[in-house]
């Protein structure tokens, strides 16, 4: 694993464009539980499954139905709040600083990357601290709104203050399409990437996982893995070698080894 770790931080310091996709196995790790697990949240509250696969449609439908049931059956992960970064967090909003991390593309939602201090972050399925505007793609910090006192006076949905259309959390709902803005940045990172660092996902959930096919059809694109297990982009070969273990021990040992270079 050192001559590894030791590789990845020789290819980094030699890019000149990095980005990052990080998932599910760096959020577990400040101890946001899965979804499908053997303790996953769904496991042991199907109900709430069900609830989730039919946000989107119920928002579409009668999207003030659907804020009644946010505020009445909180979300499966709890309050976001509670939850802090973790040193895989840090070690990579220390790349940034370094300027050696140009972006970070992640699944979560936590919000835990820019707690972290990460500047450069796309959330490809939204974040759970946020509302968002599905026409026009405006957002909004929660306490923009008070929702309870909307529901108190039967003024559910929220409206957008610039489109006057319902809002919605930005969590991307299942049936949901990637907001078009996310997905378009996300796309022009991945272009000018030369070193994809791919964290704690095995990127299986498309269109997420065509990230890292997009990045390994270009010629000159180094991909590296830092995941607990091999993953399909291990067994494809899609990515160019893996580093197994927990994100939150290897990623600042890379750190280190990035500044020893210098």
């Amino acid at each position: 694993m050192e001559e590894l770790i030791k590789k990845a931080a020789s290819d980094l310091k030699q890019a000149s464009y990095v980005v990052a996709l990080t998932g599910a196995g760096l959020s577990t790790e400040s101890g946001i539980p899965d979804y499908r697990g053997p303790s996953g949240v769904w496991t042991k509250n199907p109900e709430a499954e069900k609830r989730a696969y039919r946000a989107f449609s119920l928002f579409q439908t009668d999207p003030r139905q659907y804020w009644e049931e946010r505020l009445n059956n909180p979300g499966p992960l709890g309050d976001l709040n509670q939850y802090d970064p973790n040193e895989g967090h840090y070690a990579l909003a220390e790349m940034e600083k370094m300027g050696i991390l140009n972006c970070i593309i992640t699944q979560n939602i936590d919000n835990l990357h820019l707690k972290a201090g990460s500047q450069k972050v796309l959330e490809y399925h939204g974040n759970g601290l946020k509302f968002r505007c599905p026409n026009c793609n405006t957002r909004y910090e929660q306490d923009e709104f008070d929702l309870k006192k909307m529901e108190k006076e039967k003024m559910l949905p929220p409206l957008c203050q610039r489109c006057q259309e319902p809002v919605k959390s930005d969590v991307v709902h299942f049936g949901e399409p990637i907001p078009v803005d996310v997905m378009q940045k996300s796309m022009e990172e991945v272009r000018k990437c030369d070193f994809m660092l791919i964290c704690g996902t095995s990127a299986a959930v498309y269109p997420f996982a065509s990230l890292p096919m997009e990045a390994s059809d270009r010629k000159g694109v180094t991909i590296v893995e830092v995941n607990a297990t091999p993953t399909p982009l291990t067994e494809e070969e899609i990515s160019d070698y893996i580093i197994e273990g927990r994100t939150g021990d290897i990623l600042p040992r890379i750190v280190e080894e990035v500044k020893s270079l210098k």
